[in-house]
């Protein structure tokens, strides 16, 4: 919930879906949408009522569904050291990202609270304590010499076992990402016995952050977790095949590891913040890093996760979107050969005007497989589920919107580019201007019902925020240089 709040009723939706499907718990990373009762600086203009939260964890308790609190107490803080309430718990004056784990005191003082405040609405036997990507870990002075004295390890499990044991005096069980703990694993004992670790895997080699083995030798209960939405996804771009094949291939392997038990994870966003500072370092705004189209779009990764921890087996993932398309939509082999197709081509990134491939492929080229794909969905007609259907659209056409915009800040950032070559970029920018209202429109359509509507209003403003800079250029440039 650090952004694309959703509607309560739109959280009531996907947990029953989740129900369904066999999903028997939930965890909520509410961020800064949860109201807070004491420490109410910290809750955003989108913080549901607690009445509502409560309401909420009551229904998924009568689907029988457990609701598990998520609230970070080292990395990831942002939203609560923006506020200089909580200054003397920066690790860096102009990175809020995380606490100073020499601090012990004054964040046992701070998570303390939170965290009693998440026991009170959430009925839940664990509590999630997060503890992943603590970049900033030995960065301070005071760190630094701890470090000399503990190493990074015990910097680290020092201040996690301090957060634990908050965990366990409420009657919880610690649960933990295991991203660190792999990193840095010799302290890895200090924790209570009752730590459950996360690890989080979303594509890569099992060491990929250190001596997988060491967890795993460690003795404490595991979890693994995929995700459906993750890095590189961003509005333009969404991976499915990596991520068809990380449920494939992940949920298989934490059988063979023996995990005891499986979380798909789902990210709106990156785990980072853009601040926007004043005079002296004081934040006046934090933006989300790297925007993912919302989860509405995503039922069929969702229940390609629930259908592989069901077999036993590794997922196929043509045979499975062919049942989909099936079941859902009313599309035959070839329709859904078709569709797959549409959904899996050219899923390249691009940075500074390079498409990221291992093709020799430019950006023209990947435009033009972007456009080939929206052809493709725009002429399948579903029979059933055409509201679903229409988010695959949705995201084939900003793909598309979006390239077309990179094609002309490509354009502009050659050395051909001058007041001559600027004029016919005109017509180009007004017809993307005019499509881009097009788009946020249908986006308010297909997601008022899920989204609050704030959110909605911010989404279609930075998806847009490029092309906007870009017009605001060369529109002016050529009128005051005739």
């Amino acid at each position: 919930m650090r952004i694309q709040v959703m509607k309560m009723s739109a959280l009531k939706k996907l947990a029953y879906q989740l129900h369904q499907q066999g999903i028997n718990t939930l965890i909520m990373e509410w961020e800064g949408s949860y109201p807070y009762k004491d420490e109410t600086i910290i809750s955003n203009q989108y913080a549901y009522k607690r009445s509502e939260i409560k309401d909420f964890i009551n229904y998924c308790h009568s689907l029988s569904m457990d609701v598990i609190p998520l609230q970070q107490t080292f990395g990831h803080v942002e939203y609560i050291l923006k506020h200089y309430k909580y200054a003397a718990l920066r690790e860096d004056e102009k990175d809020f990202s995380q606490v100073c784990p020499t601090e012990l005191d004054k964040c046992r003082g701070l998570f303390t609270k939170l965290m009693k405040d998440m026991a009170e609405t959430h009925q839940s036997p664990y509590i999630h304590v997060g503890g992943d990507e603590t970049f900033l870990l030995g960065h301070c002075e005071k760190c630094q010499r701890k470090v000399a004295k503990v190493g990074l390890s015990g910097l680290y499990f020092d201040y996690i076992k301090m957060i634990c044991d908050i965990a366990v005096s409420l009657g919880k069980r610690p649960v933990v990402w295991a991203d660190i703990a792999i990193k840095y694993p010799e302290k890895i004992h200090l924790l209570p016995k009752q730590t459950i670790f996360v690890d989080w895997n979303y594509g890569w080699d099992l060491n990929y952050f250190g001596d997988h083995s060491q967890l795993l030798k460690s003795g404490y209960e595991i979890w693994g977790a995929p995700a459906i939405r993750s890095e590189p996804d961003n509005f333009y771009l969404e991976r499915w095949k990596t991520h068809f094949d990380n449920i494939s291939t992940f949920i298989p392997q934490m059988r063979t590891l023996k995990y005891q038990g499986v979380v798909m994870t789902s990210w709106s966003t990156s785990g980072a913040y853009s601040t926007v500072f004043d005079s002296n370092y004081d934040p006046l705004a934090l933006y989300p890093i790297r925007r993912v189209y919302p989860l509405s779009g995503f039922n069929l990764l969702t229940e390609a996760y629930t259908t592989a921890i069901k077999t036993g087996k590794p997922l196929d993932m043509q045979s499975f979107i062919e049942g989909y398309c099936l079941k859902h939509y009313g599309f035959n082999k070839t329709a859904s050969a078709q569709f797959q197709k549409a959904l899996l081509l050219a899923p390249d990134a691009v940075i500074n005007g390079k498409v990221q491939s291992d093709k020799d492929m430019s950006l023209a080229s990947l435009t033009d497989s972007a456009s080939a794909a929206m052809v493709v969905l725009k002429q399948l007609q579903p029979k059933l589920n055409k509201t679903e259907f229409r988010h695959y659209l949705m995201m084939a056409e900003i793909r598309y919107f979006y390239l077309r915009v990179l094609l002309v800040e490509a354009a502009i950032n050659s050395n051909n580019y001058s007041l001559r070559t600027a004029i016919k970029f005109i017509p180009v920018l007004k017809r993307l201007r005019k499509k881009s209202l097009e788009l946020n429109k249908e986006f308010a359509e297909l997601n008022g019902s899920y989204l609050k509507a704030g959110e909605i209003t911010e989404e279609n403003e930075l998806r847009n925020a490029k092309l906007n800079t870009l017009y605001h250029k060369v529109i002016p440039f050529q009128a005051n240089n005739k």
